[in-house]
């Protein structure tokens, strides 16, 4: 079955790019990797549905479209039909944990021995984490211009992989995408009315697992349905939140929609035009508008 959607292209696109991410980490043929990402170029500008060529041509028509040779097309084809690229699954699951930080630009296997031995940091999740709250900069090779072009990059490649697991499940399920994530407003709502709630203790308390070995209740719950979402909210209870005393500071917050479930996390600025105010990872920019907007208003 191939799902049609308007958003296709931007997910072949994605997935490509992404693809060329993981064939760069494994030191391929450049020639092979710039193919990849030319052909997700054309794309992303492609204003035919790929998905529609596909359906009426095969993977004929797919490769007659610029730059899209028999290789990339049959690439195109499987995500088409599956949802997903199967060399791009087993390049990942391939990759050691210090070889999945050179998938970022700046960051080479030195720096990445640095990161993975050192500041204990095991994804890139928890790598933008340590770029945003000062653990980054203050680490050897690490200053404030690499660190903030290492938080825009990072910024880039969550969002595509938030995008492309979307359109991956929107791929298995046979739905068409009716929504984004909720804009910072609306999740910027949620964290404040969930630390409000747990300062006056207004919310049930469970016991963790992990890093509570007195199996204490003191993590605070709230389960909420707000603006057509349903939201599960906590502080973070990772390990990297208790050695940074962040655990009533770090707030991660889960939606849902129609099945599909993601989770970001927000937390208090220190640095920038944005210190001291709530934010959320992987969206400076749209906290700095919205805020900018607040206090016009």
């Amino acid at each position: 079955m191939i799902v049609k959607n308007m958003n296709q292209n931007a997910a072949i696109a994605d997935a490509l790019e992404h693809l060329a991410v993981l064939l760069e980490a494994r030191q391929a043929s450049p020639f092979r990797i710039r193919a990849y990402r030319r052909a997700a170029e054309n794309i992303r500008a492609e204003r035919l549905s790929l998905a529609e060529i596909f359906r009426s041509q095969g993977r004929k028509g797919l490769t007659q479209l610029p730059g899209i040779g028999k290789s990339i097309g049959s690439a195109v084809e499987e995500f088409l039909l599956t949802g997903h690229i199967e060399v791009a699954g087993r390049i990942q699951a391939g990759l050691q944990a210090e070889e999945v930080f050179t998938l970022v630009p700046g960051i080479g296997k030195v720096l990445a021995h640095i990161i993975y031995h050192k500041l204990n940091i095991h994804s890139l999740e928890e790598l933008e984490m340590a770029a945003h709250d000062g653990r980054l900069e203050q680490a050897e090779g690490f200053g404030p211009r690499r660190t903030r072009a290492i938080q825009q990059h990072l910024n880039v490649m969550l969002r595509r992989a938030s995008r492309l697991r979307a359109a991956q499940y929107q791929q298995r399920a046979g739905t068409k995408p009716q929504y984004e994530d909720p804009d910072v407003k609306t999740l910027l709502e949620i964290d404040a009315l969930y630390r409000q709630k747990a300062a006056e203790g207004q919310l049930r308390l469970i016991a963790p697992r992990r890093f509570n070995p007195e199996g204490k209740a003191w993590l605070p719950i709230l389960r909420c349905m707000y603006h057509g979402w349903l939201f599960t909210v906590m502080y973070s209870n990772t390990a990297q939140a208790h050695k940074w005393n962040k655990t009533h500071d770090w707030v991660v917050i889960f939606f849902e929609k129609q099945g599909e479930e993601q989770q970001c996390t927000v937390v208090t600025e220190w640095q920038g035009p944005l210190a001291g105010k709530r934010v959320v990872r992987g969206r400076p920019a749209e906290c700095l508008a919205h805020y900018i907007q607040q206090e016009a208003a």
